[in-house]
């Protein structure tokens, strides 16, 4: 059978889809109250949203699905807790489709201005996929050399590249990553763990 057999290869999207599919943790027993608060206070009605009891879906244009998932950590940020995001961004899939998303609407950003001046340091570990690409050692170089000249890269270790910095300049660091891959390659996946106020040193 041939990707043309495939039934869940349904022709990909034509609009220039992005998405997201990403879970918040916050390790306290109030986690609904650091989530639904996180939620209440970031704007996301520039994106398609889902939520099922595994993790939450948002789709749309790049900048905003960026803009709420960065609004949405930063909202629910406590100086107190330990918090972790666990998310996938991709585009390009060849089963993916049109439907459910919202790309009729402009580029503002919705909450970057109210969370712009709320700043903390984040651990983040990455993993670039350049989908069906001969050469994709060469774009994860690229996206490595990218963020060292942004000046959040702290080292590479197995199967990741740890990046360490001001939480603003880590979700910048990320979504350059994912525009460079909007403007080099047709098919790719950016799996992402950010992590503040870990107990754990190193």
């Amino acid at each position: 059978m041939g990707l043309k057999d495939c039934l869940w290869c349904i022709g990909g999207a034509s609009k220039g889809v992005s998405g997201a599919r990403f879970s918040l943790y916050p390790m306290s027993d109030k986690f609904v109250d650091v989530i639904l608060g996180g939620l209440e206070n970031t704007d996301t009605s520039k994106v398609w949203k889902q939520t099922d009891k595994l993790s939450t879906c948002m789709r749309g244009k790049r900048v905003h699905v960026f803009d709420v998932v960065k609004g949405l950590f930063v909202n629910a940020y406590r100086e107190d807790i330990h918090m972790a995001l666990e998310a996938t961004f991709s585009k390009g899939c060849p089963g993916d489709t049109d439907a459910d998303s919202f790309m009729e609407v402009d580029d503002e950003r919705v909450n970057e201005e109210r969370i712009k001046d709320k700043h903390f340091n984040v651990v983040s570990k990455i993993s670039f996929y350049p989908m069906g690409e001969e050469d994709y050692m060469e774009h994860i170089a690229k996206v490595v050399m990218l963020a060292k000249d942004r000046g959040v890269f702290s080292k590479s270790s197995h199967y990741v590249s740890i990046l360490e910095g001001d939480v603003h300049n880590v979700f910048d660091t990320l979504e350059e990553i994912f525009k460079y891959g909007e403007d080099h390659l047709s098919h790719y996946i950016l799996q992402v763990t950010i992590s503040v106020n870990s107990p754990t040193k190193e």
